[in-house]
């Protein structure tokens, strides 16, 4: 059985997640009420089996650090960590300049576990996935690095890595981010996009980066960088994401990878969770989704006036403990803890996050409703794009983003 180490990049500033990454880094942001975007990385290595996790932060850290501290701990007694490891300059004057400079100036945490395998993840995606079973591919086909692709429509595809690939899943070519990607052999309307998932033979991994650091010219990513230079010339394995499985799964599920780094993203992928039979299935006890949990009340639903239409309720939506639905209306919505929602308020299609209070009368359609925010009574958000441009954020897909701790006149 290799050795392996699992290295999570969560130091990125999250600039297209603003006005949520304000003041906390993106893999922090919440998600699906009461996780947070990291959760589910995180979920699928400690399923997977792998217990030796370093986060590599940097931006905006300290709500990331919180969470992990409160409900991230593993036994050291049989030496198994999920550790936050902060950008220290160990190898120069300089922070993180890249995710392959960010494994560069880490490179004496894979010398410490003598790790055979390291894992290269992200940390602002949503899936489920069984990492052995890519694990066993890249040991099986010898090679020096392995990367999880999925097909994807060529209308979405230009936002991420393409890549081309032989009969046995050898790639043979790679795009970054292309205005024109190249299709999958076997369907034009398709390419095969990086889902930036790496697992490195250790050595070869401390070669590339090493090589790397020394480049003038380097932006020191992995995808702009680390692939292109090395595919050619190493044997560079591609996963089929599409054949993972995990106990428990949902046909929905097969193919799920949704990457959240814009608003308009979070907002669909949150919008997957709620329907009868949602896209991605919170409800899977055999592959669970962890997180760290505070003490609530269970969520209190009241006031039943029909007549005068004051009744609490909710449907095909998510809510949290400690939320109070006190006479108002939720649809298609996710709410996260201790939020209150008061008589003959209207909330659609909009995800609303801890410590939100909305006031009687208002009306709330496509927004999110960041941290610690009080919504006076008769607001409306998200009826008038016009209006709702003069006064918040708006995303290009027409999502209303209200920062953390806004005031509201």
């Amino acid at each position: 059985m290799p050795k392996i180490l699992a290295f999570i990049l969560a130091g990125g500033e999250g600039s297209r997640l603003m006005p949520l990454t304000i003041e906390r880094a993106k893999p922090a942001v919440p998600f699906g009420g009461h996780y947070r975007i990291i959760d589910f990385v995180l979920s699928n290595l400690v399923n997977s089996g792998i217990y030796k996790i370093k986060v590599l932060t940097q931006f905006k850290s300290e709500s990331l650090n919180r969470h992990l501290k409160k409900g991230w701990f593993l036994s050291p007694i049989i030496d198994q960590y999920i550790d936050p490891v902060p950008a220290q300059m160990r190898t120069g004057r300089s922070w993180y300049k890249g995710s392959a400079d960010a494994v560069f100036q880490n490179l004496n945490l894979v010398r410490d576990a003598h790790a055979d395998i390291v894992c290269v993840f992200g940390s602002d995606h949503i899936y489920r996935m069984d990492i052995r079973q890519m694990v066993d591919f890249h040991v099986r086909n010898n090679a020096d690095m392995t990367i999880a692709a999925i097909p994807f429509p060529k209308s979405e595809a230009s936002s991420f890595g393409v890549i081309g690939v032989d009969k046995s899943w050898r790639m043979i070519n790679f795009q970054e981010k292309p205005k024109k990607p190249f299709p999958l052999p076997d369907n034009k309307n398709f390419a095969l996009v990086s889902m930036g998932i790496y697992l490195f033979r250790a050595d070869f991994l401390a070669h590339v980066v090493v090589h790397d650091s020394d480049a003038r010219n380097s932006a020191h990513d992995f995808g702009k960088d680390i692939i292109p230079s090395i595919y050619k010339k190493s044997r560079v394995m591609v996963y089929n994401f599409g054949q993972n499985s995990f106990p428990g799964m949902m046909p929905s599920e097969t193919r799920y990878w949704r990457d959240i780094g814009s608003i308009d993203a979070y907002w669909k992928a949150s919008m997957d969770l709620v329907s009868v039979t949602p896209a991605f299935n919170l409800y899977n006890d055999r592959w669970p989704i962890r997180t760290a949990m505070d003490s609530h009340p269970p969520a209190k639903f009241v006031f039943a006036d029909e007549k005068a239409k004051r009744v609490g309720m909710a449907t095909d939506s998510l809510v949290s403990d400690g939320c109070i639905i006190s006479g108002g209306r939720i649809m298609r919505s996710i709410l996260s803890p201790n939020v209150r929602i008061n008589s003959y308020a209207l909330i659609e299609e909009s995800i609303l996050f801890e410590n939100v209070t909305v006031g009687r009368h208002a009306k709330i359609r496509r927004a999110i409703i960041d941290k610690d925010v009080d919504i006076p009574a008769g607001t409306v958000i998200g009826y008038n794009a016009k209006s709702d441009k003069k006064k918040y954020f708006v995303s290009p897909g027409g999502i209303v983003v209200i920062p953390k701790g806004m005031k509201l006149a």
